[in-house]
C-alpha cells in the first residue's frame, strides 16, 4: 500500500480544548493542558501514524483580542497555521460562557470561518466538553447555528477528556489522506525539542497553581540540560530553568512563603520529566524579574516565541 498523509490544522477560541484534543489524538501529551486561556502559545505540532496513514496535527493558540505584542504573535501563528495544510478543524465549546445565535456567531468564530473560508479549506466542525453537558439536545442547536454560516464537511460532538467521539473525528479526518511519503518517522510524535517539552512542562505547573494574571507574564527558559550518571552509573537528566515574571511582587508569588511554592512545582514538574523520559531528573529552577517583558521583540524571540512560520 502506498504512504499517505494529511496536515490537520486545529482552530478556535481560548480554553476550548484543543490542546487536550491533540494529545487524545495521538496518544501522547505534546501540548500542556490548562483551564487558564491562552495556555498555547505558538503552533505545536502532533504527529500519529497508523501504518501507512501519517496525520499530522498543527495545535494552534486560542484565537483571542491582542493585549500586548505576544498576544499579536500568538493570532499570527494561527493564520499561519492554516497555510500549506490539507483541512481544518474548528473547535468550538459544548458549553459557552455565551449564547449562540446562528444570526450573530461570536466574533472569534467568524473570523477563523472567514480565514478558512478565503484559504478554501475543508474544515470539519468539531463541538467539544459534551461530558459537560447535562442535556445533548442542545447540540442541535449549536449544530445549526454554526451549518448555516458554514459549509462544514462535518460535525463531531465529542470529549476529548473521556475520549468520547475522538475515533469517529479520526475517521473523518481520513478523508482528507493523500498519497504522499511520509515527513516524519513512524515512531515520532511531534517535531517539539526536548528542551521546549520540558519548559512546557514546567509553565503547566505554574498555571495550574498559580492565580489571577500571574501565570499570563510568564515564561521558562531552559538554560542547561544535559545528561550525567549516578554513582552506581545510573543515567540522570540534570535540567536548569529560569522562570521568568513582570513584576517583582510574581515574583514573590511564585517563589512562596519560604521558598514553598517554588517546590511544590519543581516536584510536580520533576515528576512529569521522569516519567516522560523514564529516567532519574535533578532539577533547578530560579525565578527572574523581566519587566513588560511580553512588549520586548528581543526577549520573545529569545524565549523561542516567535515561531511564525
Amino acid at each position: 500500500m502506498a504512504q499517505k498523509s494529511a496536515f490537520i490544522a486545529l482552530l478556535g477560541r481560548a480554553n476550548v480544548g484543543k490542546s487536550s484534543l491533540i494529545n487524545k489524538l495521538i496518544g501522547q501529551k505534546v501540548a500542556i493542558v490548562s483551564n487558564k486561556p491562552q495556555t498555547t502559545r505558538t503552533r505545536i505540532l502532533g504527529v500519529l501514524t497508523e501504518g501507512e496513514d501519517q496525520y499530522v496535527f498543527i495545535d494552534t493558540p486560542g484565537f483571542h483580542k491582542p493585549h500586548n505584542l505576544l498576544d499579536t504573535k500568538m493570532n499570527k501563528v494561527i493564520y499561519s497555521g492554516i497555510s500549506d495544510v490539507d483541512a481544518a478543524v474548528l473547535v468550538v465549546d459544548a458549553v459557552p460562557p455565551f449564547k449562540i445565535d446562528a444570526e450573530c456567531l461570536p466574533s472569534a468564530e467568524l473570523t477563523l470561518l472567514k480565514e478558512i473560508s478565503a484559504k478554501k479549506l475543508p474544515c470539519i466542525l468539531v463541538i467539544n466538553k459534551i461530558d459537560l453537558l447535562p442535556k445533548k439536545d442542545v447540540l442541535f442547536e449549536i449544530i445549526s447555528a454554526y451549518s448555516k454560516n458554514f459549509d462544514f464537511t462535518a460535525v463531531v460532538p465529542l470529549s476529548a477528556k473521556t475520549g468520547e467521539g475522538v475515533d469517529i473525528l479520526l475517521s473523518e479526518l481520513s478523508a482528507f489522506l493523500k498519497d504522499s511519503p511520509h515527513y516524519f518517522e513512524p515512531d515520532s510524535f511531534t517535531d517539539q525539542p526536548e528542551k521546549t517539552l520540558v519548559a512546557e512542562m514546567i509553565r503547566e505547573k505554574l498555571l495550574m497553581l498559580l492565580d489571577k494574571e500571574v501565570p499570563h507574564g510568564i515564561a521558562v527558559d531552559i538554560e542547561r540540560f544535559f545528561e550525567t550518571d549516578t554513582a552506581a552509573g545510573e543515567p540522570v537528566i540534570n535540567v536548569e530553568a529560569v522562570i521568568y515574571c513582570e513584576r517583582e511582587s510574581h515574583k514573590g508569588i511564585i517563589i512562596g512563603k519560604n521558598g514553598l511554592m517554588l517546590k511544590r512545582v519543581g516536584t510536580l514538574a520533576r515528576h512529569d520529566i521522569e516519567d516522560f523520559f523514564g529516567t532519574k531528573v535533578l532539577l533547578k529552577l530560579w525565578v527572574k524579574v523581566k519587566e513588560d517583558w511580553r512588549n520586548r521583540e528581543g526577549m520573545i524571540r529569545s524565549l523561542g516565541l516567535d515561531q511564525i512560520t
